[in-house]
């Protein structure tokens, strides 16, 4: 199931801040200077075993002449739309402004679950300022400092309370598990032109499905002796009132479309290239440790030589780098060019995600990936790992047990990966390697 939690608020209160305390990582710009937040930030929290997404938005001011406010304006009420839950963030030391009241009766008018966060209570005087905001409407106010972690430990357990466990579904066991593609990227770059190319001559065959996002269609493709779902975000451009927004719309869609899907097919643009909200999306897939195939569309429309495929290739993974070991599909949806081969290689991306190697067979690659090039000493100290196994997870993730784990530097971790994939096929799959204390 996907939850996304937006943190809403006017400038200045904290929101990044209180972001990068639920994701645990520095990952948004803080400065005192108002409106610093001009991208949008998107990271996943883990709390009591579950995960969900945050999105941290900039700071609403309604109703500006600002192009920039304006433009956060929209932005701010299509993460409220596309939510699972709303965190309203407000400042005690200010009290309560006429920004939080527009921003408290936009929130009212909406659907969500709404928990109001009073930030900056960090000691007693601050905490009896707190009642004041019970006025804004909510039932519930939590007062925390985001900056020392205070009271988030509250706000967390309220979070995942209002997540729903999976209904089980009947003979759940039984039934085969159907890989699940989302298609995402940006607007414009070719979406909708691929589901119709892939199902719109054999639309008869195709079963339309309940789809997990907010107003796409899941397709079932169950053609040629090949079966998968399409979790497509190409609808995005229908909704009213988005504009110049599509982009950040597009990425809210992505987050949810990822949680349902197996593998991500990220389609760019061949006349454009990939460009930094392509990185941003690539990211997410490799973070919730998807599978990922590029898919580079329009490339019809591209003068090329012998070494255009190459050299455009070359370029993505530069900046893609260090997660390299991607397929990466030339293809026309127009013209249907290759679309039947990156259907056939997200299959195997799907296929090699899904691999289990035996711990007897991971110990002999250990051997002798760690005599031809040893574990550097560390402070003195000699690196000796022992052993691997590979973890039950749904996503290839190995365990190497060592003496000193803390001094297993990152080179020598990307080491090991590298020589996993070059002895194990694991291209478009992001690999997890845990160090443990043996």
């Amino acid at each position: 199931m996907s939850f996304t939690v937006a943190i809403v608020g006017r400038p200045n209160v904290g929101k990044s801040t209180l972001f990068n305390r639920l994701v645990g990582k520095r990952e948004a710009i803080v400065d005192n200077y108002s409106g610093v937040t001009r991208d949008r930030k998107y990271g996943e929290s883990y709390w009591n075993g579950k995960y969900f997404n945050v999105v941290d938005t900039g700071g609403f001011v309604p109703n500006s002449d600002d192009l920039f406010e304006k433009a956060i304006e929209e932005q701010v009420k299509i993460a409220i739309e596309n939510a699972s839950l709303i965190v309203f963030l407000v400042d005690v030391t200010t009290g309560i402004t006429d920004l939080d009241d527009d921003m408290a009766r936009l929130l009212r008018r909406s659907d969500k679950t709404v928990l109001l966060v009073v930030n900056k209570v960090d000691d007693a005087n601050r905490m009896a300022d707190v009642a004041e905001f019970y006025s804004l409407g909510f039932d519930e106010v939590f007062p925390i400092a985001s900056i020392s972690g205070s009271g988030t430990g509250d706000l967390l357990d309220a979070i995942v309370s209002y997540m729903k466990e999976p209904e089980p579904q009947p003979d759940d066991e039984q039934q085969p598990h159907i890989p699940r593609f989302a298609i995402i990227g940006q607007p414009n770059v070719g979406k909708s032109s691929l589901v119709n190319a892939l199902v719109g001559e054999a639309r008869h065959i195709v079963t339309p499905i309940a789809g997990t996002t907010r107003d796409a269609i899941d397709t079932h493709y169950n053609l040629f002796q090949k079966e998968f779902i399409l979790v497509d975000t190409a609808g995005i451009r229908k909704k009213a009132k988005v504009h110049e927004n599509l982009e950040f719309y597009s990425v809210m869609r992505a987050i949810n479309a990822l949680d349902a899907a197996d593998v991500c097919l990220l389609v760019i643009d061949a006349q454009v290239g990939i460009e930094m909200q392509d990185i941003n999306i690539f990211r997410l897939a490799e973070r919730k440790k998807k599978g990922v195939v590029i898919l580079v569309n329009k490339w019809d429309a591209v003068e090329k030589d012998t070494h255009t495929a190459k050299s455009y290739a070359d370029a993505i993974k530069a900046k893609i780098a260090p997660f390299v070991d991607v397929p990466i599909i030339f293809i026309s949806a127009l013209e249907k060019l290759r679309i039947f081969k990156a259907m056939e290689e997200a299959l195997d991306v799907y296929s090699r995600r899904q691999t289990r190697i035996s711990t007897h067979h991971l110990n002999e690659f250990l051997q002798e990936a760690t005599a031809q090039y040893p574990p550097p000493a560390e402070k003195g100290k000699a690196v000796k790992i022992k052993y691997v196994t590979q973890l039950p997870l749904a996503y290839p993730t190995f365990a190497f047990f060592c003496n000193h784990p803390r001094y297993v530097k990152e080179a020598y971790r990307n080491y090991l990966e590298n020589q996993l994939r070059k002895r194990y096929n694991f291209s478009g799959v992001p690999l997890t390697l845990h160090f443990r204390q043996k």
